[in-house]
């Protein structure tokens, strides 16, 4: 892989990298065409990494529609597909691993500890496989865009980091490849995290500014779906995830609730 991306990117021609765990969706296919925008090599991975999945998470029954995904891919005019299995990204006996301390312990990741490490152990090594010059991420994953941003700051790594808007369904709720796990009662109170999100823009946009009043708002709001339980909501810092006394643009508001065993995020950068 590493040689076919050095071919691929002979004479100064500007390769981009999609990482995947599978299961594409639509969510999915908007990094890639902003990839193929933006690149003239289009490069993507599927890989369904172990050590981002808890002891209690759904690894087993993830779906993994291989030839599904890779006609999506040849389609999207992809160049390049990695589909590393898991004794080629992790040997035998491999004992490094790459964390963020401090923000792998924020949103998501202090609900599910260990899981930004094995992110950002996992990108790490696809980015040094691939050497990408840019790498694309889904904003709905917004604690995982700030993990990637500071490991690469901080490793020196040259990859350029797009953050690609969130695709939601016509009536709001962000696609996920965990939406599969929703029967339609479920699905329809998911919809709970988007109401809570734009019930807090509502009033950022009337004037509020109290993060704890944002909060309270959209808990409320999140409380009038009884189906649904709230893991989080938080106002914090975009960039350390670190939550604000007072929202300000760019501030981002982030959800995660669980609709029966299945949990869902999503977010709202303030404007």
């Amino acid at each position: 892989m590493r040689a076919e991306c050095a071919s691929l990117a002979y004479g100064g021609r500007r390769l981009g990298l999609v990482p995947t765990i599978g299961a594409l969706r639509e969510g999915h296919l908007s990094l890639l065409r902003a990839a193929r925008a933006e690149c003239d090599v289009v490069t993507a991975s599927i890989f369904v990494n172990p050590t981002q999945f808890g002891p209690e998470e759904d690894l087993a029954k993830y779906p993994r529609p291989f030839a599904r995904d890779s006609e999506l891919l040849r389609a999207e005019g992809v160049d390049l597909l990695f589909a590393p299995s898991v004794d080629e990204m992790y040997p035998a006996g491999a004992v490094t691993y790459v964390n963020v301390e401090g923000l792998s312990e924020r949103l998501c990741g202090r609900s599910r500890p260990g899981h930004f490490r094995g992110v950002a152990t996992v990108v790490s090594k696809l980015f040094h496989v691939v050497q990408p010059e840019v790498a694309f991420f889904g904003q709905k994953d917004a604690a995982q865009v700030a993990v990637i941003r500071a490991m690469v700051r901080d490793l020196l790594l040259p990859v350029e980091i797009v953050a690609c808007p969130i695709v939601r369904e016509s009536d709001g709720l962000a696609l996920s490849s965990r939406n599969v796990y929703l029967s339609s009662e479920q699905r329809r109170q998911a919809l709970a995290l988007f109401r809570s999100l734009l019930r807090v823009q509502e009033l950022y946009e009337g004037g509020e500014r109290h993060a704890t009043g944002l909060i309270a708002a959209g808990v409320e709001e999140f409380s009038r779906e009884p189906g649904v339980s709230l893991d989080f909501l938080e106002v914090v810092n975009p960039d350390r995830l670190e939550p604000l006394e007072f929202a300000k643009p760019g501030a981002l508001v982030a959800v995660a609730g669980f609709v029966g065993s299945t949990r869902l995020i999503d977010n709202v950068v303030l404007s």
